[in-house]
């Protein structure tokens, strides 16, 4: 019981921070950097990697060391030194059954423009942005899958129960999700395909699924930054879609990462 009690006291403490900087973020336009850029508070679930159809062979796709969970295949002959122009077509969604009923149309192309966006501003200091095909262009191919937003009152719910949280924090490995996850937040498949812009052929095909982390924990960084971490991942339960937000912001880094990496440039 007392390690139960030391535990509630410190999340209660990272709570009212968590609180505190939520009410500087209104008045404060650094708020956002404070809590940092949140690239762990959503993690990837293999057993939720989905299968629509928009990919052309998915048992060839398999885990990479480098994509936090992502999964892919690239043609054997394809050489990315060849390419210097990106083509990013416009993205496919598709909601997790049963999620159809409210939810905002509006929303969902709010989404599909901060992906692209956020893709362009990661990708555009290496590559030009072309809205053509045509030689030394990649076409990417993206379908959001099964995309489930936060149940915002159901977090509140929880919150709102004395130590409520600490039996949450617990609840996702229980159920089968990643650490620090709840039954009622967000999750974001994304199934993405590259092609050559001339021959149109299929070069490269990723898959991933990422779900959000109310309670989540950056045991490799600093306190400050453990303590950011927390912050930023609490606060986005309470809002339906930062969670999706938060993973497209993962996928645009890792994409143009590893761009850049197979392109030789920096």
């Amino acid at each position: 019981m007392p390690q139960v009690k030391n535990v509630g006291r410190f999340l209660c403490g990272a709570m009212a921070g968590a609180v505190l900087l939520a009410g500087c973020a209104s008045s404060d336009p650094t708020a956002s950097s404070v809590l940092g850029g949140g690239a762990t508070i959503t993690a990837s679930d293999k057993a939720r990697m989905t299968r629509s159809g928009f990919l052309s062979d998915y048992a060839r796709l398999k885990p990479t060391p480098w994509g936090e969970g992502v999964q892919c295949w690239r043609a054997a002959d394809f050489d990315p030194k060849r390419y210097d122009k990106l083509l990013i077509t416009r993205m496919v969604v598709t909601l997790k059954p049963g999620q159809a009923q409210g939810i905002d149309p509006s929303d969902l192309k709010a989404l599909t423009d901060y992906f692209h966006a956020a893709l362009v501003n990661a990708l555009k200091p290496q590559m030009q942005i072309v809205d053509k095909p045509g030689p030394g262009v990649i076409v990417m191919r993206i379908a959001l899958t099964d995309l489930v937003p936060t149940t915002v009152a159901d977090s509140l719910a929880g919150t709102f129960v004395p130590y409520a949280f600490v039996a949450e924090a617990g609840s996702g490995v229980a159920t089968g999700r990643p650490a620090g996850s709840t039954p009622y937040l967000g999750e974001t498949g994304m199934e993405m395909q590259f092609r050559d812009g001339a021959s149109r052929a299929v070069i490269g095909e990723c898959r991933d699924t990422e779900i959000g982390r109310k309670y989540a924990a950056d045991l490799n960084g600093s306190v400050v930054g453990a303590a950011q971490t927390w912050a930023s991942g609490y606060l986005n339960s309470f809002e339906s879609w930062a969670y999706a937000k938060n993973a497209f912001d993962k996928w645009s880094a890792l994409t143009a990462t590893r761009f850049a990496e197979l392109r030789g440039v920096q």
